[in-house]
């Protein structure tokens, strides 16, 4: 059998979705498993040796890169797709392509655009356990005991090659930030919080700093940079997935708002010190250790503001002190 998954359009989600296909592969050991993913997410799947392959879908939202993805999908005659996402979108781009059998939460209001579909549970779930959950509901037995992020010995050598040619002292902590997040500005920390903390490292520790970020990112990464004593690395927009996984497999800490890069660095086993602002961390948080989560109690959380409209309360009572000393502890 021939089976096709349409893997999360985002970065994080995408990295939360390998143990349920790892699950899946492990239920059909016989069959052939093809991933569909965005453009910007599809690299990350590159080394996953229980995959046949990925399948590149267009990032733009129009007829003519839909009619382009359902022409490619045809063309595999695929025997069984499942909807790892919720939308409507992903449901009608499978049932155009004519894939027999199409399966995933009956959500969004797209139950008629699927062959199965399933409820599901009314406890909030982590986002990995959501997509197992899926599964199993599904009939399939798919559990996570942890999450993996597969990067192969040359990119790792790469990644090390690329911080000595940047002069990078690995006998010292390289501790990596990532201050965006994708979301918009109300998942932000501070740059300038960022800033005194990437100063305590410097200070106490003689950690190198490394900023990373997408392109749209680099005018967050650049204000950062721009507030430290001390000049960091800044790689915002400089890498690819690829190469950034690399890079954070190197570090010795790396710390981030709720973010796509947070869970990539969490599967990659670095440790993590994610801060939470509007978000739940009980649905987003770094699924395994090492990890520490920051996140303050306000009487206007949960929100799903892009931008705050108050005082950003959740954000700014976080102080560096305090995430220096999470950090610290996985500093030895």
């Amino acid at each position: 059998m021939k089976i096709v998954v349409h893997v999360p359009n985002w970065i994080g989600d995408a990295v939360l979705s390998l143990p349920a296909l790892e699950g899946l592969s492990r239920n059909f050991p016989e069959d052939r498993i093809w991933v569909a993913a965005n453009d910007w997410v599809k690299d990350l799947f590159f080394a996953c040796g229980f995959l046949n392959g990925t399948i590149p879908l267009p990032s733009q939202n129009h007829f003519k890169s839909l009619r382009h993805s359902v022409q490619r999908l045809e063309a595999f005659r695929f025997d069984l797709g499942i909807l790892l996402p919720n939308s409507f979108s992903s449901a009608l781009l499978f049932y155009l392509a004519k894939i027999p059998q199409r399966w995933g939460y009956r959500s969004d209001g797209r139950g008629m655009l699927l062959t199965r579909g399933v409820t599901s549970g009314k406890n909030a779930l982590h986002q990995a356990q959501y997509y197992l959950e899926l599964l199993s509901r599904l009939g399939i037995k798919a559990e996570a005991e942890e999450l993996n992020f597969p990067l192969r010995e040359d990119e790792k050598k790469r990644a090390h090659e690329y911080l000595r040619a940047l002069n990078v002292e690995l006998r010292n902590p390289l501790v990596i930030l990532h201050p965006g997040a994708s979301y918009g500005p109300a998942k932000r920390w501070p740059s300038h919080k960022f800033a005194r903390l990437a100063g305590l490292f410097q200070e106490r520790d003689k950690a190198t700093i490394l900023i990373i970020g997408s392109w749209d990112e680099m005018e967050t990464a650049s204000f950062l940079s721009s507030s430290m004593t001390r000049e960091p690395i800044n790689l915002a927009g400089q890498t690819s997935l690829r190469l950034l996984a690399g890079l954070i497999h190197q570090a010795s800490l790396f710390i981030s708002n709720d973010s796509g890069p947070m869970h990539l660095a969490n599967a990659l086993k670095t440790p993590v010190v994610a801060l939470f602002g509007p978000s739940d961390p009980q649905q987003t948080r770094p699924f395994q250790q090492p990890s520490a989560v920051i996140k303050k109690e306000v009487p206007c959380w949960p929100c799903s503001y892009r931008e705050c409209p108050f005082d950003h309360r959740c954000m700014m009572n976080i102080e560096p002190e305090e995430v220096y000393l999470a950090g610290k502890k996985f500093l030895g």
